[in-house]
């Protein structure tokens, strides 16, 4: 980065943007190493997993079907009924797998990425090499921000039913039960966005300064007041590009044997989205860390290159320990 702080503040969606493709340009061997090491089997396993899973569960609903037509309490009925439960038992065991690589591979990720960002920012000295040596002693303080914002997730989803399963139940038999449905489905999916850019900034915050759990949660609300707008289209459009890619897999490589697509195109289609994806998932782990530094420009907080070039310095040394507050938390600038 080569931008004073006083001019990060300055940036909009575009200029954002443009800071990220720079970075990930200007440095583009170290982004490589992290991408071929850790993203690219990031978006493997998950792309696998709907595929794996798809045929699982196509599996487990033909034994279903095949023992509804069978007897109850017969010989062929007992032996499907045990068949399906290790089926959907081996099914969990999958999920259960995928979930524990994915999330080990997105706290490596997301470490790597926010640290070789900083490092670029402070002019720190910087190799693959001193990356992964790092990313093992961040990866417990993201763990707890992971675990803190999973709470907070299942919580808004919670209360979000409940709100709708009300409206339903008490206008049921109104006009305005419809509208009011929507509006409510619109303003969850807009908070839901809102909090999505809190948690980006949550899991940079673990990284770069003492906070981590609740503490960076509370921290990232307040660092993207002034621009929250900015942040909610970056985030949309994110989500967007990757529910795209995650479609587009389906219904061209998934389910394309049911479309007859030749085996040669699906092929083709995997690879792409599996780089297209793999390339999201590196601008968007880049973008949430510029969007860090840009939101602290924002609020005027003088980030000391050389305080923040100590701090990731002492993630190499033997024995981590977390520096206090005044060593870390950055000094707000008075103006």
């Amino acid at each position: 980065m080569d931008r004073e702080q006083e001019e990060m503040q300055f940036l909009g969606l575009f200029g954002i943007y443009k800071e990220s493709c720079k970075v990930i340009y200007s440095y583009w061997k170290i982004f490589a190493k992290i991408t071929l090491s850790l993203i690219l089997p990031l978006s493997f396993i998950f792309l696998a997993y709907i595929e794996v899973s798809n045929l699982i569960q196509r599996k487990i609903i033909f034994t279903e079907i095949r023992r509804d037509f069978t007897p109850v309490g017969t010989t062929r009925y007992n032996r499907l009924s045990d068949l399906l439960s290790k089926e959907r038992t081996y099914f969990n065991i999958f999920k259960v797998v995928y979930g524990t690589f994915y999330l080990i591979l997105s706290l490596l990720s997301t470490s790597a990425v926010v640290y070789t960002v900083a490092c670029i920012y402070t002019g720190c000295d910087l190799t693959f090499g001193k990356v992964m040596t790092v990313v093992p002693k961040v990866w417990k303080r993201l763990m707890i921000t992971l675990l803190c914002i999973f709470i907070a997730t299942i919580a808004c989803i919670v209360a979000a039913t409940l709100v709708f399963v009300s409206i339903v139940y008490f206008l049921r038999d109104t006009a305005a039960v419809v509208p009011l449905f929507f509006i409510c489905l619109i303003l969850f999916n807009v908070g839901f966005i809102y909090l999505s850019m809190g948690w980006y900034l949550a899991c940079v915050v673990s990284v770069l300064e003492e906070s981590y759990g609740l503490k960076a949660m509370m921290k990232s609300r307040q660092l993207i007041r002034g621009k929250l707008i900015i942040a909610i289209v970056i985030v949309f459009k994110l989500f967007l590009s990757l529910l795209s890619v995650q479609y587009a897999f389906q219904m061209l490589v998934v389910y394309g044997r049911w479309r007859l697509v030749p085996m040669v195109d699906r092929v083709l289609y995997a690879i792409l989205c599996f780089l297209v994806l793999s390339m999201l998932k590196l601008f968007g782990l880049v973008i949430q860390t510029v969007i860090y530094f840009v939101c602290k420009s924002y609020h005027h907080e003088n980030i000391d290159k050389m305080e923040l070039s100590n701090h990731l310095e002492v993630y190499l040394l033997a024995e981590y320990v977390p520096l206090k507050g005044k060593d870390v938390q950055l000094e707000e600038c008075r103006v």
